[in-house]
C-alpha cells in the first residue's frame, strides 16, 4: 500500500476510535469511576424540548428603576446645595421623575439654576413659583430622553445580572432572551426547583451597611412613631430548639452608610466549629476605604447588614477593619449561603423583576420526541442503507459506511463540544445526513460515467472524485456560510439547529470526500479489479 494510503487510514481509524469513546457516555448507564477518571464523561446536552426544565418570563420594573434613580438625585442635589451655600428645603422626590424643594429666598433662584445646569444636565426645571415669605417653590422634572435611557439601562443591566446568576447556577446552554417592554425570556433545561430557581434569579440583592439607632427603644418604635432619619426594621433569628424563624425589632439609619456596590467576591465560609455558613464579601480598593472609614468612626457601635430591606445581621464594630473584607452572617443553610454568594457576585439588579409567567416543562413530550425520532431514523436508515447497496452495489457499502461514520462523527463532536441538541437539532441533523447521501450519490454517478467511457477502475475513480469534489464543496460551503449565519445572529432553537448542521456538513463532507475514497483506494490496490460493482 502507498505511504500516502496508509497515513490516510490511519488517520481515519484514530478520529472513528477517539468518536466512539466521546460518544460512549451518552449511550448507556453511569460509568465507572476509573473511565470518568481517565476518558471522556461528557455526555450529549438536550434542550428544553427534549428534557424538559423550566420556562420562566420576567419583567424588569423599570419604572422603579427610574424612581430609585430620581431618588439618588435628590440626595446628590441636597450634597451640592450644601457646597454651594444654596439655602432651601430638603429635595424630595415625588414620583417617578420630579423633584421638589423650597429655596429659602429669592436671591437663591439664579444660583440654584446654575447648579442645575452644570451639574444635573438630566433634569430641567420645570417650575418655580414665589410663596409667602418669599420662599420659592421650585419643581425639577426629569427629561424623557433621560427616562427612556435609564429604562433602558435597567433593562440590559438586568439581562446581564441575570444572566451571570444562571451561569454560576450551573444550568448548561440557558436560554435568556430580551423582549419587548422590559420582559425576559429565561428557559433553564433539566431544573426542577422551580422555588429556588425563582429566588435566584429574583433577589434584587440590595446590600445595604446602616448603622443601628441605639438612642431609640425597639420595642418603643414598634408602637409608635420612629424618630425622623430612622426606621424600623426586623432582625430574623432562628430559634435552635424548635427551629423557628423570630423576628426581632431593630432601629436603624433610614440612610445606609455604604452599599454593596463595591463589592468584587463573595464566598461561602464555615464557623470555627464547622458547622454554621455565612458569606464573606470582598471589597474593591474604593470599598475597602469606605468600609475602614465606616468602621473606624464607629468603633463599639452596632451595624446592620442589611440585604433588600432585610436586616441579616447587626454585630458590633470592636475595632477597624482594614482588610477589605466583611462578613455576612445569618441563620443560614449551606444552599441558602451558596445563593447568596451567587447573587452577590452577580451584583445587584438594578430595578425588582416581576414574573408574568412560570411553568416546569416535563420531559414527556422530549422523550415521545426522542423516541419517535429513533425509530425514525432506524427506520428512514435502514432504507437508505438498502436502497444504496440496491442501487450501486458493492460500491453502496462504502457509501453506507460513511453514513453511519458520519452520523457517529456528529453524535461524538457533540458530546465533546458539549452542544445542545434541541428539536431543530434533530432537523439539522437529518438535513445534513441527506446532503452526506446526496453527495455519495454524486460520486458514484460520476464514477459510473468514467467508466462507461471506457477508463480502467483507478483512474475512473480519480476522474469521477475529481469531478465531483468541486460540486461537493461548492454545495456544503455555501451551506456553512448561512449556517455560520444562522449561529452568529439567531437565538435560541435557531442556534441549535446551526450548530448540528454546521458540525454535520464538515463531518458529511470528510466522509463523503475521504472515507469513500480510501475504501475504493484499498479493493483498487488489494485486488486490482477490471471492473467495479457500481
Amino acid at each position: 500500500m502507498p505511504r500516502n494510503f496508509t497515513y490516510k487510514l490511519t488517520l481515519v481509524a484514530v478520529i472513528l476510535i477517539v468518536a466512539v469513546f466521546l460518544l460512549i457516555p451518552s449511550l448507556g448507564p453511569k460509568l465507572p469511576s476509573w473511565w470518568t477518571s481517565f476518558l471522556p464523561s461528557e455526555q450529549i446536552r438536550l434542550g428544553l424540548d427534549l428534557q424538559g426544565g423550566m420556562h420562566l418570563i420576567l419583567e424588569v420594573e423599570v419604572d422603579k428603576a427610574v424612581a430609585s434613580s430620581v431618588e439618588r438625585a435628590s440626595q446628590d442635589l441636597q450634597r451640592r446645595m450644601r457646597d454651594e451655600n444654596i439655602r432651601a428645603t430638603k429635595p424630595e422626590a415625588d414620583g417617578m421623575r420630579q423633584i421638589k424643594l423650597n429655596l429659602l429666598a429669592e436671591s437663591e433662584r439664579a444660583k440654584f439654576e446654575d447648579l442645575v445646569h452644570n451639574s444635573m444636565p438630566d433634569y430641567k426645571v420645570e417650575s418655580t413659583r414665589t410663596e409667602n415669605e418669599g420662599q420659592v417653590a421650585v419643581v425639577l422634572g426629569l427629561k424623557p430622553e433621560a427616562i427612556k435611557h435609564i429604562q433602558d439601562q435597567a433593562a440590559t443591566q438586568a439581562l446581564e445580572t441575570i444572566r451571570s446568576r444562571i451561569d454560576q447556577f450551573g444550568v448548561s446552554e440557558p436560554e435568556i432572551v430580551p423582549q419587548a417592554g422590559g420582559r425576559i425570556l429565561v428557559q433553564l433545561p433539566g431544573v426542577k426547583d422551580l422555588q429556588r430557581a425563582i429566588a435566584l434569579i429574583g433577589k434584587t440583592a440590595q446590600l445595604e451597611f446602616k448603622l443601628v439607632d441605639e438612642t431609640v427603644d425597639p420595642r418603643n418604635a414598634a408602637k409608635g412613631p420612629v424618630p425622623a432619619g430612622s426606621e424600623l426594621a426586623y432582625l430574623q433569628n432562628r430559634d435552635r430548639g424548635t427551629g423557628r424563624m423570630n423576628k426581632e425589632p431593630i432601629v436603624v439609619r433610614s440612610r445606609a452608610s455604604m452599599t454593596g456596590e463595591t463589592i468584587t467576591d463573595a464566598r461561602v465560609q464555615f464557623d470555627s466549629q464547622g458547622h454554621e455558613p455565612y458569606v464573606t464579601v470582598a471589597f474593591n480598593t474604593t470599598g475597602a476605604r469606605q468600609f475602614a472609614d465606616l468602621t473606624s468612626r464607629n468603633v463599639k457601635k452596632k451595624l446592620a447588614i442589611v440585604l433588600d430591606g432585610k436586616v441579616q445581621s447587626a454585630p458590633v464594630i470592636q475595632e477597624a477593619i482594614t482588610g477589605g473584607e466583611a462578613r455576612i452572617t445569618g441563620d443560614f443553610t449551606l444552599e441558602d449561603a451558596r445563593d447568596l454568594a451567587v447573587v452577590l457576585r452577580s451584583g445587584a439588579l438594578p430595578a425588582p423583576v416581576k414574573i408574568l409567567e412560570e411553568r416546569i416543562v416535563g420531559p414527556s413530550l422530549g422523550r415521545d420526541s426522542i423516541n419517535q425520532g429513533i425509530i425514525s431514523a432506524l427506520v428512514g436508515g435502514v432504507l437508505v442503507l438498502f436502497f444504496v447497496v440496491l442501487y450501486y452495489k458493492l460500491s453502496g457499502l462504502a457509501a453506507d459506511f460513511a453514513l453511519i461514520l458520519n452520523l457517529i462523527l456528529i453524535m461524538a463532536a457533540l458530546a465533546a463540544f458539549q452542544a445542545t441538541l434541541t428539536l431543530p437539532g434533530i432537523a439539522g441533523i437529518i438535513l445534513t445526513i441527506g446532503m452526506a447521501v446526496d453527495a455519495n450519490v454524486l460520486i458514484n454517478e460520476r464514477i459510473r460515467e468514467e467508466m462507461r467511457l471506457g477508463k480502467t477502475p483507478a483512474a475512473a475513480v480519480e476522474a469521477g472524485y475529481g469531478r465531483a469534489t468541486v460540486t461537493i464543496l461548492d454545495a456544503n460551503i455555501t451551506t456553512l456560510i448561512t449556517a455560520l449565519v444562522l449561529f452568529q445572529f439567531g437565538t435560541g432553537p435557531i442556534k441549535g439547529f446551526a450548530v448540528t448542521l454546521t458540525i454535520g456538513l464538515v463531518s458529511s463532507m470528510f466522509t463523503a470526500i475521504v472515507v469513500t475514497r480510501l475504501c475504493f483506494d484499498y479493493v483498487i490496490q488489494r485486488y486490482r479489479p477490471r471492473s467495479l460493482s457500481i
